[in-house]
């Protein structure tokens, strides 16, 4: 019996509150835990499961997420069969039908019917956690379900795993059976098709807002938190950077922080998370704040509960203090000066 699985991830999603971490981006390659993107988790996951060949279909500002996956060879996805595949949505297509679109899939249909595996495991980009999802699978096929989607504390992840022909089936009866996506599918009571449920027991953060995003990025700073998403047996793969150690000025404290490869840190950092090549200058202090990759924190700072995008820059003496239910967000590439702030 042919048990392999073909991976799709719907990477079309759009959060309105996560625009200002969006304005470049796509929620898929949103950056998190100082040198992961979040589409790394499910892409990890499935090849850990075995699978090689994954179509990806984003849709909105998509250059980031190809530039961070390119061939797909720090996930041994650069295959001369198989691999991975980008599916962008039609230009035109502007409706937002919900994870899983089977318009968006129906465009493309030449990739589930040259593909091999009797099986499509179908799911969203932006929730992290570690699994194995061979368990699953057998699942399915000793309960003969039609479609198995994946809970965590009985809701749904947006997770499904279904056999491919009934995929193709749905896709193609669409404009029949009025079935515009997969929670369509599963949701519906009076459908003839029987869907099971597989509950997760493990690790889980779901990315869905600023306040989702920054949460989460608190609790992986949680030694406990850390090894329950990041295990051994299930590496989490990412697009791999060479660059020195970070440096750090003598007189310097660091507690409880994630810092990357390629800083120099003059100041004092605390619960925070810092990405990689971020400078922070003598006498700023920076806690419970996230800094992405490359950005600059000037001297004699207060940064507190802040959300510093990729390459932002921070003159001295500014003061920039948040809350954990409303942190400060400051986009990529903006300047903030002391006269800005005051």
């Amino acid at each position: 019996m042919n048990k392999s699985m073909l991976g799709v991830i719907d990477a079309t999603a759009y959060h309105q509150s996560l625009e200002d971490l969006l304005l470049n981006r796509s929620l898929a390659a949103v950056p998190i835990a100082g040198r992961y993107r979040l589409i790394d988790f499910i892409l990890s996951n499935m090849v850990n499961s075995g699978i090689n060949s994954v179509a990806i279909f984003p849709k909105y500002q998509y250059r980031s997420l190809m530039d961070h996956l390119g061939s797909g060879k720090n996930w041994d996805l650069n295959r001369k069969r198989d691999g991975l595949f980008f599916f962008p949505a039609p230009a035109l297509d502007s409706v937002d039908e919900g994870m899983g679109s089977f318009n968006h899939f129906a465009h493309h249909m030449d990739y589930f019917y040259r593909s091999k595996q009797k099986y499509a495991l179908i799911s969203n980009c932006n929730t992290i956690f570690t699994t194995d999802f061979n368990p699953m699978l057998k699942r399915h096929i000793e309960t003969g379900c039609d479609i198995t989607k994946m809970n965590h504390n009985q809701e749904s992840m947006e997770i499904y795993l279904i056999e491919k022909s009934l995929l193709i089936d749905l896709i193609e009866k669409r404009g029949e059976t009025g079935y515009t996506c997969m929670k369509d599918v599963v949701e519906d009571v009076s459908s003839n098709l029987t869907i099971c449920d597989y509950e997760y027991l493990g690790y889980v953060e779901r990315i869905e807002c600023i306040q989702s995003y920054f949460t989460a990025s608190r609790n992986l700073l949680s030694p406990d938190c850390w090894k329950q998403l990041f295990r051994k047996e299930y590496p989490v793969l990412t697009k791999v950077k060479d660059e020195p150690p970070t440096r750090y000025q003598k007189g310097t404290v660091v507690k409880n922080a994630i810092i990357a490869n390629g800083c120099f840190v003059e100041g004092d950092v605390k619960e925070s998370t810092i990405f990689r090549g971020v400078k922070i200058g003598q006498g700023s202090s920076v806690s419970n704040s996230i800094i992405m990759q490359k950005s600059q924190v000037g001297e004699n700072c207060v940064l507190e509960y802040v959300i510093l995008d990729k390459d932002v820059k921070i003159e001295d003496n500014v003061k920039l203090i948040g809350s954990p239910e409303n942190p400060v967000v400051i986009r990529k590439g903006m300047i903030q000066g002391a006269l800005m702030n005051s």
